[in-house]
């Protein structure tokens, strides 16, 4: 092997394990580039999976489907109705992307092999390990009050005039703990989410530069690596989508009727049946698959800028 060979494969190495305060910076701002796209179907999937209608306790359904929950909250609230609750998920995707970026590029430098690669095990651990720091440390309280934020816009009256009034009443009446609800559904499932998203991901990038006789972490073009990030995020919907169920109303205005994650499920089961643990499943799809892709591709090209102007040592 030429010298020159070499130090290209050592590069690409270096290059994927960028560490986790590149992550941190660049993930923070793919955040906030990605969540100003999707979040009209992350409003939707959320009313869907919050209308209880059609149980067997014979309540009407509020909303017959996708295109008639647009309909009716455009007309309700106009067209920035759809984008109620984005100032939640704004604040908290900045440090949500950053966590789950910085924890796993963190993780990766610790588990790479001597080309900078992971194998199957620890893709899963890396993945898992992300998934959960996010969990607790951003997306359990930001998920929390974004669901009683968008379920408070169904009321005739709502009771939050905006972001940080409603973070003071949440903790107000509920305390701190109002604002960690549904926490062990949302470590199964970011936790489960970025172990099967990343691991997709490393494995199909993977497969791709060995195919195409490109240096190990050498960089993915970037419509190819939305197209990966597509894949992965449909794997991830079909995957996890009863937890995120489960996890979404543990962190309504209704939670207290549950008195845990598991009775929380088994009331599911009981009074709505299998179907509804994948209610909202079409409209999540849809923001997953675009969210996971353009999330990827942006991050992507931040941390081939960040390796042009800041090498790593």
């Amino acid at each position: 092997m030429s010298t020159t060979h070499r130090r290209d494969i050592n590069a690409a190495a270096a290059a994927g394990t960028v560490g986790g305060v590149r992550g941190v910076i660049a993930g923070g701002i793919t955040g906030a580039i990605e969540i100003c796209i999707t979040f009209p179907t992350e409003f939707v999937k959320t009313q869907l999976q919050l209308d209880e209608g059609g149980s067997r306790r014979g309540e009407p359904r509020q909303f017959n489907g996708i295109v008639d929950c647009v309909k009716k909250t455009v007309h309700s609230r106009g067209f920035f109705g759809l984008y109620r609750g984005l100032s939640v998920l704004l604040y908290g995707s900045i440090p949500k992307s950053g966590v789950r970026f910085g924890a796993f590029e963190e993780l990766k430098k610790h588990a790479v092999d001597s080309n900078g690669q992971l194998n199957t095990k620890t893709r899963l651990l890396c993945g898992l390990g992300a998934g959960i720091a996010e969990a607790i440390f951003a997306v359990t309280p930001m998920e929390t009050v974004k669901v009683k934020f968008i379920q408070d816009q169904s009321l005739a009256k709502p009771n939050y005039r905006g972001f940080f009034h409603g973070v003071r009443e949440i903790i107000r009446t509920e305390g701190i703990r109002g604002t960690y609800q549904g926490l062990t559904a949302t470590m199964l499932k970011q936790g489960s989410n970025q172990a099967i998203r990343f691991f997709v991901m490393e494995t199909l990038k993977e497969q791709y530069r060995h195919y195409t006789n490109r240096a190990p972490n050498a960089p993915v073009p970037i419509l190819v690596t939305g197209i990966f990030g597509l894949m992965a995020g449909a794997a991830s919907v079909f995957g996890n989508t009863p937890l995120d169920v489960v996890k979404t109303r543990m962190q309504s205005l209704e939670a207290s009727k549950y008195k845990n994650t598991w009775d929380c499920a088994s009331q599911i089961m009981r009074n709505e049946g299998p179907k509804a643990f994948y209610k909202g499943t079409v409209p999540r799809l849809g923001r997953v698959c675009a969210d996971v892709a353009i999330t990827f591709m942006i991050y992507d090209k931040f941390i081939e800028m960040f390796n042009r102007v800041w090498p790593s040592k």
